[in-house]
């Protein structure tokens, strides 16, 4: 008896700015798709404009599923990301359409296609000692310490990698075993084939997309859109207050930074971001599922050569699933 295959799920995946969701845009027009965010910092639903979330007008003409969906007072995890987007792909393959995995945060494509360590979430005793201990004795310290508790992690961390060790340590001291030990007990990738659609355009054309998307969200009140998140009083250290473009815009607020200051800053971190985003979807995405193809150069439906770029996709969606 032939066993029949495992579902089909496409991602579309590449650098801030590459153009992934106008690309997941025009194949779940033409292919009957359902977007899934998988952007981390795109599930909070006061970053609408900072993150450049799907607008509601994008939103109409497909369905969108894991956007805006988690307050900012709220720290999302990969965990917490994976549960939601087994749950979201397993409704739309019921609805009989094609499920796009959309996003720039390569661990949330990694936790399903290659499965997740079952991490319990530290106390918050420990979270807030982790923290104060970064703040008082520093990260080569702070590094120090968890090579004694915890040496498996420390060997596999950096001492200037402040906030890797700080969770590393929050663990230990939650669950009395390291992160380490931890990260063997894995979840198994989900059930499902894969293919990946991957944008890799050159840096030269990302960063001007980056300049000029920053002033694109200034226009469209990006900095209104900080003022009213620096109005709820949240711990600067939860990920939403980290989102590119926050920690810039709120000094500008604070009158510590010039709008040119914060416009030049962001545009280098999120370039920054990019390459680190290129080199990890090079080495994982092209990895992880069985089949892909890459485009080599940032995306627009209004090129001249889209329609038959789009066409090979859709192919080559066809073929794989």
């Amino acid at each position: 008896m032939t066993t029949p295959p495992l579902p089909f799920v496409l991602i579309v995946s590449g650098p801030t700015a590459s153009g992934k969701s106008a690309l997941a845009m025009a194949l779940a027009e033409r292919l009957n798709g359902v977007i899934i965010n998988a952007d981390s910092m795109q599930v909070y639903r006061e970053l609408r404009v900072l993150t450049a979330r799907p607008t509601v007008a994008e939103e109409a003409r497909v369905p969108h599923r894991l956007y805006g969906v988690r307050p900012a007072a709220e720290a999302g995890s990969v965990a917490w990301w994976r549960e939601q987007a087994l749950d979201a792909i397993a409704t739309t393959l019921a609805e009989g359409r094609l499920p796009i995995l959309t996003g720039g945060t390569g661990m949330y494509f990694s936790a399903l296609t290659q499965g997740l360590a079952e991490i319990p979430t530290p106390t918050p005793e420990a979270r807030e000692e982790a923290r104060r201990l970064l703040a008082e004795i520093g990260s080569a310290e702070l590094h120090a310490g968890l090579t004694k508790v915890d040496p498996a992690t420390a060997h596999r961390l950096h001492p200037s990698d402040g906030q890797r060790i700080a969770r590393a340590w929050e663990v230990w001291r939650s669950t009395g075993q390291g992160l380490a030990a931890w990260q063997n007990r894995k979840l198994p990738a989900a059930p499902y084939r894969f293919g990946a659609i991957l944008l890799d355009p050159p840096r030269e054309a990302l960063r001007a997309a980056i300049a000029t998307r920053f002033d694109a969200m200034l226009a469209e009140g990006a900095v209104e859109e900080v003022r009213a998140l620096l109005e709820q009083d949240l711990d600067p250290a939860l990920p939403a207050m980290r989102a590119h473009g926050v920690p810039e815009l709120s000094a500008f607020l604070r009158g510590t930074m010039t709008l040119d200051q914060a416009r030049e800053r962001t545009e280098l971190i999120t370039g920054q971001y990019t390459k680190r985003q290129g080199t990890w979807f090079r080495h994982h995405v092209l990895a992880d599922p069985p089949c892909v193809r890459t485009i080599s150069s940032r995306w627009s439906d209004s090129t001249q050569d889209s329609e038959s770029i789009l066409a090979d996709f859709v192919s080559f969606v066809h073929n794989a699933g």
